[in-house]
């Protein structure tokens, strides 16, 4: 293999015109590669899998390399791969229907109903702060909205009558997103009896949610006061600003909702952003599958 791997790496140097410094990281990864393949007993080309090339990948990221640095090994093997078919050395292109670590996609975090119900009971509804978080909790977890997108929101977005608020999000692209009676009581009630305690000095500020300050609450604010009321209810799941919408999108997806129906609600330009939380619950799909199959 190493003779091959010269070969191709002359051919990329004079007839691709590479610069010096990609031959340079092609060598590099290809003797990793090569060594890896040694350590398993394979020695030549011919008997290379496409498991033995998922299981170099998945060592390269035990070992902690960066998902750009996985992916250009793979671009090299490919390439590798592609020369040896192109020289009829080998006949088949193990490494065609292999896809580029930087799709891989971390699934989210999410929170079960349960844990988010623990979170929001943990917010105290006495006091002036308590209203308010308890507000927020509702909208987010309602709407799926962004973090961004909740402290954004201003008095004239929000729509008692129907239902719905009125938010951009990425690109300033409006979007209309309808809520319950439980994020509408909570937002009644911060507007009535907890919002004018924030204002001070008389100051006109039309976004809805407010800091001690009287100014518009921050994106890390909104942050932290998630994480202190998930420490508090004693759950220990990473959690980050993303995270209620995370399980907004989940649980929608798990009471029936369309996909479609789910992606206009995040406000996701392409479906395949929205497609990442169909892989989330493996197990509910598995019943499905196995009550409405006919040869389960």
């Amino acid at each position: 293999m190493n003779e091959l791997a010269e070969q191709f790496l002359n051919y990329l140097f004079v007839e691709r015109g590479l610069a010096r410094n990609t031959i340079s990281s092609y060598r590099t990864d290809l003797k990793k590669f090569h060594s890896f393949l040694k350590k398993k007993g394979k020695t030549s080309v011919d008997n290379i899998t496409r498991e033995d090339i998922r299981n170099f990948l998945m060592d390269l990221k035990d070992k902690k390399l960066s998902v750009n640095s996985i992916a250009r090994n793979l671009i090299c093997i490919k390439s590798f791969f592609k020369y040896l078919i192109n020289e009829r050395i080998i006949k088949d292109d193990i490494t065609a229907v292999l896809e580029s670590p930087k799709l891989w996609k971390k699934l989210p975090d999410t929170l079960s109903i349960e844990e988010v119900d623990k979170i929001i009971l943990k917010a105290n509804f006495k006091n002036r702060q308590g209203i308010r978080d308890k507000a927020i909790l509702e909208v987010l977890y309602g709407t799926g909205m962004r973090v961004s997108e909740a402290v954004n929101l201003k008095l004239r977005d929000i729509n008692f009558e129907v239902g719905f608020l009125k938010c951009k999000g990425k690109g300033q692209k409006e979007r209309i997103v309808p809520f319950g009676d439980k994020a509408k009581t909570a937002i009644k009630r911060y507007l009535k009896e907890a919002r004018p305690k924030f204002i001070l000095k008389k100051r006109d500020v039309p976004e809805i949610f407010l800091s001690r300050l009287g100014r518009p609450i921050s994106r890390v604010s909104i942050w932290k006061m998630i994480k202190t009321y998930t420490r508090k209810a004693n759950i220990k799941k990473n959690i980050t600003p993303h995270t209620l919408r995370h399980s907004f999108a989940t649980h929608m997806l798990e009471g029936g909702a369309d996909l479609r129906v789910v992606q206009e609600l995040l406000g996701h330009a392409d479906i395949s952003t929205t497609q990442v939380y169909t892989h989330i619950n493996k197990d509910r799909l598995k019943s499905i599958h196995h009550k409405y199959h006919p040869r389960p």
